[in-house]
């Protein structure tokens, strides 16, 4: 009797103790970082207001710099094309989820894999800002919430992102920084370091923003660091002092939801 008691006692003590260990266990895992957790809730927020499933099942064209893009993208899959006029002739890059090609005058040019990824890269970056801030939740997007700021007399959100090295594409080592309005849940100002070209910063605040089939869209004015010793950290702050220079206009013209 007396051992069936202990042995009695001892399992309880042992699924207590386990319990408790199990429940911190997936506690801690649900919470993660606090950081990281706060720039997905606000990155949700940012991305339903600005148009939410919408993006998901997308038939957009627009005009960029004298260029037509069109992107289309249904439960994942996404075809960009890019097309314009130039000595060669009617030119047209086709991106897809797994595939580039090049046609001048309707048919297919043998690229060189530098050229292949340089034209890639091209047509995706013009879409990403397009449809900003939707890729925020791509797989290879790591957010981090820095804390609050405030330009212009308005509060905003700060936003640090980086990208794995799997999936994040030629750039993955840049670094971006987003403003998120804290009511309105707008993207209003970002930010980014990139090493190609020989490198840079670049501050953009945005303007011109517009509902399009459910889709908010907007334009932005580029800016540059005047000098070098700038941080991307201190952009917005530059920017507040009236310490970058205007560079160029982000200008999306003729968008078609069809």
């Amino acid at each position: 009797m007396f051992f069936e008691s202990f042995n009695l006692i001892f399992h309880m003590r042992y699924l207590l103790l386990f319990s408790l260990y199990w429940f911190i266990l997936v506690g801690c895992s649900s919470t993660g970082d606090p950081g990281t957790k706060k720039a997905q809730e606000i990155v949700d927020k940012a991305i339903a207001v600005h148009g939410n499933e919408k993006f998901n099942n997308l038939n957009l064209a627009f005009n960029f710099r004298d260029r037509h893009y069109t992107a289309k993208r249904k439960d994942g899959l996404f075809t960009y094309t890019r097309s314009f006029t130039d000595s060669t002739g009617r030119v047209e890059d086709i991106l897809t989820n797994n595939s580039f090609n090049r046609k001048v005058n309707g048919k297919l040019v043998n690229l060189p894999k530098e050229r292949e990824q340089a034209f890639s890269q091209s047509v995706n970056s013009v879409i990403y800002f397009a449809l900003l801030p939707f890729g925020l939740n791509d797989a290879a997007v790591q957010k981090k919430y820095i804390g609050e700021t405030t330009i212009q007399n308005q509060s905003y959100h700060k936003i640090e992102v980086t990208f794995d090295q799997e999936g994040g594409g030629t750039d993955y080592e840049d670094t971006y920084i987003y403003w998120i309005h804290p009511k309105n849940f707008t993207l209003d100002y970002l930010a980014y370091s990139f090493h190609t070209d020989g490198g840079g910063l670049r501050f953009r605040k945005s303007y011109n923003s517009r509902l399009i089939g459910g889709i908010r869209f907007q334009d932005y004015i580029n800016y540059e660091p005047a000098t070098k010793s700038t941080t991307l950290i201190d952009l917005d702050k530059n920017f507040a002092a009236g310490q970058l220079k205007e560079l160029s206009r982000i200008e999306l013209k003729n968008i078609q939801i069809k």
